[in-house]
């Protein structure tokens, strides 16, 4: 028995080397001519190397981690007898587990002289580095001899996308996550999907889009084509449920925020698919008390009182607090109210909502500063500077609400 094996591949288009000259010279149009006779070239683009025709693959050629590795098996019978009970058995190695590829483990009755048995796998690639494709093949001969051999086929996976990520923590509990994806291959890649799964705390929202004439645009344009070495920057915007947002000590500890989901095409549509592992963030550190603002104007007139809504958490899980607020006024921030008023005890894990009103007497964008939070059961002291900023401007100029 023969055994050949043989990648399935898509086929390329096929390139030809134009050859020209300009029309003064001796052959005149003649080069031209015979391209435009030439089936393989382009009509209309005889100086373009890009031809018409596919052509079949010349070689093993590349596998990227991802995509679906398709291998045609045949088993040949080159004698004149007949030989029975033939097993034919596939397997792929790689660097952690063995995986059986065969259809069918069963055994062929017989194979005739000049006959085959012919096999198709297929196999999605999830792992980087060398793997090798075992080929084994038992039979009996017509005179009852056991026989079996093996054949190796040994191939590198590649990596086909780069994929970086960045965090941004919000003020909001907002986590922004910018995806950098590169293009490690040496042809154009389609970019079919990217997409963020998060984990079950967060809502994602895409920011890949614009709106324009009421559609959503896509911000890299109709054609999502990725060229070699090029990079994409993908932006998402994860929010907290609802049922996680009020328990701040649960969202504090919180550093799995999901996972990407790529999904590309290559050649002539051939598709790959990654996902990465569940990415992970540094949990910002908010310590005992957490103060953030939940409203908050972006124009303020000068010298006239403005409101803003602060909401202050216990993040401790064990102690209940009772708090004193204070209000310091600096230079351009001043305090309209009572400053040393009792808020009252809170309890581990909850907030309160807290409205107070200033105005500020400077020009400009202006920082809102001097809150002090003091604890009398631990006599410990929080301060609150630069918490935001309101532009102010002239009360002659009238703000738009």
């Amino acid at each position: 028995l023969a055994l050949k094996v043989m990648r399935l591949t898509k086929p390329t288009l096929f390139t030809n080397i134009p050859v020209t000259c300009e029309e003064k010279d001796l052959p005149g149009d003649l080069f031209n001519q015979l391209m435009r006779d030439d089936p393989s070239t382009v009509n209309g683009a005889e100086v373009l190397m890009l031809g018409e025709m596919l052509t079949l693959p010349q070689n093993f050629g590349n596998i990227f981690l991802g995509e679906t590795f398709s291998s045609y098996i045949s088993v040949h019978n080159d004698s004149n007898q007949v030989v029975k009970d033939i097993l034919v058995k596939a397997d792929l190695q790689t660097s952690s587990q063995r995986l059986n590829l065969s259809a069918s483990n069963a055994a062929v009755a017989e194979l005739k002289p000049d006959c085959c048995i012919d096999d198709v796998i297929h196999h999605e690639v999830k792992e980087i580095g060398t793997h090798i494709l075992v080929c084994a093949v038992s039979y009996t001969t017509q005179a009852g001899e056991k026989m079996y051999f093996r054949k190796f086929f040994k191939f590198q996976v590649l990596k086909p996308l780069d994929v970086k990520t960045k965090f941004y923590n919000a003020e909001t509990d907002e986590v922004f996550l910018e995806a950098q994806i590169q293009n490690m291959t040496t042809s154009p890649m389609f970019m079919e999907k990217v997409s963020l799964e998060p984990s079950i705390m967060y809502n994602v929202t895409e920011l890949n889009s614009v709106s324009q004439a009421g559609e959503c645009v896509s911000t890299f344009g109709s054609r999502a084509y990725l060229q070699p070495m090029d990079t994409r920057q993908y932006l998402y915007c994860l929010k907290p449920k609802n049922e996680f947002a009020e328990k701040a000590g649960i969202i504090k500890g919180v550093t799995v925020i999901g996972k990407l989901d790529i999904v590309w095409k290559t050649n002539l549509g051939e598709r790959g698919r990654l996902q990465t592992s569940q990415l992970q963030r540094m949990a910002p550190g908010y310590g005992d008390v957490r103060l953030s603002l939940e409203a908050i104007p972006d124009t303020v007139n000068l010298e006239e009182p403005f409101h803003i809504t602060c909401k202050i958490t216990n993040c401790s899980s064990e102690r209940t607090m009772d708090l004193v607020l204070e209000m310091c006024n600096t230079n351009s921030i001043h305090w309209c109210g009572i400053s040393g008023r009792q808020l009252g005890k809170l309890h581990p894990s909850s907030s309160l909502c807290l409205a107070l009103t200033l105005l500020s007497s400077v020009q400009g964008l202006q920082s809102i500063s001097g809150l002090r939070l003091t604890d009398t059961f631990l006599k410990r002291t929080y301060e609150y500077d630069d918490i935001a900023q309101v532009c102010v401007v002239s009360s002659a100029i009238k703000v738009e609400s």
